[in-house]
């Protein structure tokens, strides 16, 4: 333990990019399949069969302090938990982000990705490109002796460079056989300041962004997160490691993600 952080083995970063990976191949799986006219609902149920019936894994959602599905679908400005429904239906020109976990072996994986529905708007896909240019240039300040402030810095400047807002409620997490653990990783900071990142660190970068102001509003349902000035919101998320010499992202998604390329 470091400061609270679980420092994980070898073995133990394997068994986490095992589930990692099936993370990731659910979000390959369910993107043929976000179009206009599906509903929330019916995404969720195609990733869950897919997780329990085709990876034989178990959906790490289900049930986490009381939230009812096993993937969680953020449309437009919903910033993060957008709880799927039958009433959601995706039509043309809509923003999605699907977020999945997923157990496997008593290991948890973790990530999102977003979607466009059809053909996005300018704005909708400046914000969703830069979300994703954001969440890599955290990544890539990942290494042993930088600071967990160097990652939210270069995801901040990323951001105030198309002025767009980072949301601060809401950051990444530590992760292993724990879903959320030590350290949080917050998407603003300052360079040097922080946690040191030290070998075996394992957690997940998942800005948001705002097209509009920061503030966030949680709605009644007690999950959904939605932007108060109703502006466009997107996030990215991946798993990391910390490796003796620089990162390991745990959730590479097969084939990529179209236009955005694995990293």
């Amino acid at each position: 333990m470091a400061r609270g952080i679980t420092i994980k083995s070898a073995a133990d970063i394997a068994m986490a990019r095992r589930a990692g990976q099936l993370a990731a191949d659910v979000l390959e799986m369910i993107g043929p399949h976000v179009v206009p006219g599906v509903s929330t609902e019916a995404l969720d149920r195609l990733c869950h069969d897919h997780i329990v019936n085709v990876q034989g894994a178990i959906p790490a959602n289900v049930g986490y302090q009381g939230y009812p599905k096993t993937i969680l679908t953020s449309v437009n400005q919903v910033v993060c938990h957008g709880i799927p429904s039958a009433d959601k239906v995706l039509k043309k020109g809509d923003i999605v982000n699907i977020d999945v976990a997923v157990i496997k072996d008593g290991w948890f994986g973790d990530t999102s990705r977003m979607f466009f529905v059809g053909e996005p708007g300018t704005l909708a896909r400046r914000l969703v490109e830069t979300t994703y240019e954001a969440m890599l240039a955290g990544i890539r300040e990942v290494r042993p002796g930088a600071t967990l402030g160097d990652v939210g810095h270069a995801i901040q400047s990323v951001a105030q460079r198309e002025h767009f807002s980072v949301v601060r409620e809401y950051c990444g997490h530590g992760i292993g056989q724990t879903y959320h653990e030590k350290p949080d990783v917050l998407h603003f900071g300052r360079r040097g300041e922080g946690t040191v990142l030290e070998p075996g660190m394992v957690f997940t970068i998942e800005p948001m962004l705002n097209a509009g102001k920061r503030d966030t509003r949680l709605m009644p349902d007690g999950w959904t997160v939605v932007t108060k000035d109703r502006s466009l919101s997107a996030q990215w998320e991946h798993m990391v490691a910390v490796t003796p010499d620089g990162h390991d992202v745990l959730t590479r998604w097969p084939g990529g993600t179209g236009r955005y390329a694995p990293v």
